[in-house]
């Protein structure tokens, strides 16, 4: 017959194991990278792109100025029976009916995300080149 019966050994487990080392307490830790937190990237001018964490004082306070103001921009379902542009001028991707659309004062309109990322660089409508914020504060002046 042959050794097929024979009971297992400390010997028998070892070769199954390779070269490890015969003290048991020893584990190998596998160590992540380290954590990289993602900064967001502002535009304090249309064409100087930096992190949050490399504006001055004065930046971040303009930057948080201009996100106040675009949060006082509507946003609306997309309906073509009001509008008559049929497509972003941004993406240049066509409206769906039903598509959450940004409208400025100028009565203009976006897809959200395009005009947000514009109006972060450039606080002016891609259209006709009207200052946003300027259209927002007469609009309340006459409120």
């Amino acid at each position: 017959m042959g050794n097929c019966l024979k009971g297992t050994s400390n010997e028998d487990i070892s070769l199954l194991r390779g070269n490890e080392s015969s003290s048991d307490n020893q584990h190998d830790v596998i160590q992540s990278p380290p954590y990289r937190e993602r900064v967001p990237v502002y535009y304090p001018a249309p064409n100087d792109r930096r992190p949050a964490n490399q504006l001055s004082e004065e930046e971040q306070i303009r930057i948080a100025r201009r996100i106040g103001l675009m949060e006082h921009l509507p946003i609306l379902a997309y309906d073509d029976s009001i509008n008559k542009n049929k497509e972003c001028v941004i993406c240049m991707i066509e409206f769906k009916i039903g598509e959450e659309v940004r409208y400025l004062p100028c009565m203009h309109v976006y897809h959200v995300s395009c005009i947000d990322d514009w109006l972060m660089r450039s606080f002016t409508c891609p259209s006709c080149m009207e200052p946003v914020d300027a259209a927002l504060l007469t609009s309340y002046d006459t409120n």
